[in-house]
């Protein structure tokens, strides 16, 4: 009974799909986080590399660092969090790891990690052969092209 309560209680609470920006560990993300100062309500952005996801449902968090004034910052998120208005992903990195915790140890340039391509959509166009020059069947190649247009 409880299990179902707690169930209901989730779905209620989770972000829909489409307002949560899919992000990995290694990305460097723009956090939008919601901040009340007295009665008003300003957003700040937190940006630095995703370097820690856990839980799930929920309770999903992660971990962003950065580096201010030479000091490194890291802070929590819940990722379902009515706190925060949004995620932007600036940038996406290369990554063999989970939990990239190293780069805790590591100073200056030795905290860069190496940006992952991005795969574009490449729309389909129709190439049509034209003859080459001198070649021998011009006429069945025409055709052929004539016939596809």
């Amino acid at each position: 009974m409880s299990d179902q309560l707690m169930s209901i209680v989730e779905a209620q609470s989770k972000k829909p799909q489409s307002e949560i920006s899919q992000f990995e560990i290694g990305d460097t993300v723009n956090v939008y986080c919601r901040i009340l100062e007295g009665e008003k309500e300003r957003i700040q952005i937190f940006n630095g590399v995703v370097i820690a996801r856990s839980g799930s449902g929920t309770r999903e968090m992660f971990t962003v660092r950065r580096i201010v004034a030479g000091e490194g910052v890291e802070r929590k998120f819940a990722l379902h969090s009515p706190r925060i208005a949004k995620i932007e992903t600036v940038r996406s990195a290369v990554v063999h790891r989970a939990k990239l915790y190293f780069l805790r140890d590591r100073v200056g340039k030795a905290v860069r990690l190496k940006e992952r391509a991005v795969k574009r959509k490449v729309e389909e166009t129709k190439t049509v052969k034209k003859p080459r020059r001198g070649s021998k069947n011009k006429k069945k190649e025409t055709e052929v092209t004539a016939n596809n247009s």
